[in-house]
């Protein structure tokens, strides 16, 4: 699980400080929207960080259905905000070859975030949500996602993305 206290203590906050290697799959099995959904959803639960996995899963996916979050850069953004959430985090997906994602495939996605957001923290979400849009503009650390071996080379990555305030407020 993730450590809140560790938010507080470092000089700045990555998203790195709201996943965990644990939640970062390399490969994903699954080649469709609805499929990777299940799958990090399934992950984030299995780790305890989603409380209920299907109400979970059919928000997020239901919300991604309505507006498809994929971005030019090959990233995707899904997320649910619910009111049992304890805390902000995701788990990142990773495919090599590009999948077909939302209902009409109109971006080309290999590096998917799910988000789970709980209900009423908006300014971190925020934060971490503008950060990892900005990470689409930095093509070196892209590329070093892409090519990293695992999901501990993964996550160090991860760590070198500041969001964008230097501390998340209320974390």
């Amino acid at each position: 699980m993730l450590l809140k206290d560790s938010i507080h203590a470092e000089s700045f906050v990555s998203p790195a400080n709201y996943t965990q290697p644990a939640l970062i799959v390399p490969q994903l099995r699954e080649r469709e929207t609805a499929g990777v959904i299940k799958e990090l959803s399934q992950l984030l639960h299995q780790e305890g960080c989603v409380p209920d996995v299907l109400p979970f899963y059919n928000a997020a996916l239901n919300r991604e259905f309505l507006v498809n979050t994929a971005i030019e850069s090959g990233l995707a953004f899904p997320h649910a905000r619910l009111s049992g959430q304890r805390q902000l985090v995701f788990a990142l997906g990773r495919s090599d070859e590009p999948l077909v994602w939302g209902p009409r495939g109109t971006q080309p996605v290999r590096l998917v975030f799910l988000l789970a957001v709980p209900a009423t923290d908006a300014a971190n979400y925020i934060l971490l949500i503008g950060s990892l849009t900005r990470l689409s503009r930095e093509l070196a650390l892209l590329e070093r996602l892409h090519k990293a071996r695992d999901s501990f080379e993964m996550f160090d990555v991860l760590k070198e993305v500041r969001l964008q305030s230097g501390r998340a407020s209320g974390a």
